[in-house]
């Protein structure tokens, strides 16, 4: 709080400067310059109001930048219900791959913490439905997974730009990345080489994934697998149907 002498002061400070003002004029251009008024309390407590100010300003600047406040990310909604996989309804991937309602989700137990929540789920199309076999016995089956980690304290923006081209063994230099525009903040597809793509999305701080994967067996009569085995498909056949299904993840995860 400010006292009372202190702001008379700071009047007769102000009356001063402007005696000197009326009085000089070009007669008095030799004489010494008015010397100015000292700083007080006033003084400092304008400056700090100043800075405050500005700060804040700043403050609201990157806030409104990254989406984030003391580095604790915006979750846009998302959240894990009692059973994440049932998020996942592969309705695009399901009718360009195996016709009909995928076969039985399988996922490990969820975590749940204050810091951290995590999913992740394996959903095989089907070898039956597959539409891909061919003559000598060969057959080809889709898995799909899906990987959903909500950090709840910590932005993961900068851990998702350098694990872009990291796979589960490692980084693969023939990896080819496609950055996929308008899907959350960050979207990437993946082409890990032939049987294999992953669409990654970065949106606040969820960070979902999709995976499809291609295998084939053998299940001819002879117990001995011919060296001609069948070639596995090219996948970047279902990146529209992969996108798709990932849109729909994304709103299951706000139910």
């Amino acid at each position: 709080m400010i006292s009372e002498p202190e702001m008379a002061g700071e009047f007769e400070e102000a009356s001063a400067v402007r005696e000197v003002l009326v009085h000089s004029g070009p007669q008095a251009a030799g004489d010494r310059p008015p010397r100015a008024p000292r700083s007080g309390p006033g003084s400092r407590w304008l400056w700090a109001l100043g800075g405050a100010l500005v700060a804040s300003a700043v403050w609201g600047a990157v806030l409104f930048a990254d989406g984030s406040r003391d580095g604790v990310p915006d979750m846009h909604g998302y959240r894990l219900g009692q059973d994440p996989c049932g998020a996942v309804g592969l309705k695009s991937l399901g009718a360009a791959i195996a016709p009909g309602q995928p076969e039985r989700e399988l996922g490990a137990m969820p975590l749940r913490d204050d810091a951290l929540d995590r999913a992740e789920c394996y959903i095989p199309l089907g070898v039956e439905r597959a539409q891909k076999q061919s003559d000598n016995g060969w057959t080809i089956d889709h898995t799909v997974t899906v990987k959903v980690v909500l950090h709840k304290k910590t932005d993961p923006r900068v851990e998702f730009e350098a694990g872009r081209t990291a796979t589960g063994f490692g980084v693969a230099p023939e990896t080819e990345v496609e950055e996929v525009p308008e899907l959350g903040d960050k979207a990437y597809l993946l082409s890990l080489g032939d049987g294999e793509q992953e669409l990654r999305v970065l949106h606040g701080g969820a960070v979902l994934s999709l995976a499809l994967s291609a295998s084939h067996t053998w299940e001819g009569d002879n117990g001995q697998p011919p060296d001609d085995a069948v070639e596995l498909p090219d996948l970047s056949a279902y990146k529209a149907a992969m996108i798709s299904d990932m849109r729909d993840l994304m709103s299951g995860l706000k139910g």
